[in-house]
């Protein structure tokens, strides 16, 4: 999912001074450290400071992900998380490190696919007319 609207909506709100800028730059200190290094740089200026340009930093959700679920991932983790867990979250945040600007950019699910499962009643073993196992079995 994209949020580029709501972003251009808030963007609007703060510009217009319905929302005030400290109401959008209140990155938390784990944010600023996961941008600092799990971070990939991105060629956007900071909307609200226009000092640096923004980073995106990657957080990952799942229940099969167990400690690593909740935690920011840089993109090569992402490949291997993707090859060894099944279907997860990711929730890119772009953030400014030097006015504490942050903003949900997108959402997408990664993973491993499952196999699919044989239909119900075919377990891989043969059986005779009602039920019943072969000789061979």
């Amino acid at each position: 999912m994209d949020y580029t609207l709501r972003r251009r909506s808030l963007l609007a709100e703060v510009y217009s001074g319905r929302t005030g800028v400290s109401e959008v730059c209140d990155a938390n200190p784990y944010l600023l450290r996961a941008a600092k290094f799990h971070g990939k740089p991105s060629r956007v200026i900071c909307p609200i400071c226009r000092k640096e340009q923004l980073t995106l930093v990657s957080w990952v959700f799942g229940e099969h992900l167990g400690a690593v679920s909740g935690s920011a991932r840089t993109a090569e983790e992402l490949i291997l998380l993707a090859t060894r867990f099944s279907e997860f979250a990711v929730h890119v945040v772009e953030v400014c490190r030097t006015c504490s600007w942050n903003h949900l950019v997108k959402s997408y699910v990664l993973g491993a696919a499952r196999p699919a499962r044989p239909p119900r009643g075919s377990g891989g073993t043969r059986t005779a007319r009602n039920g019943a196992r072969t000789a061979s079995e």
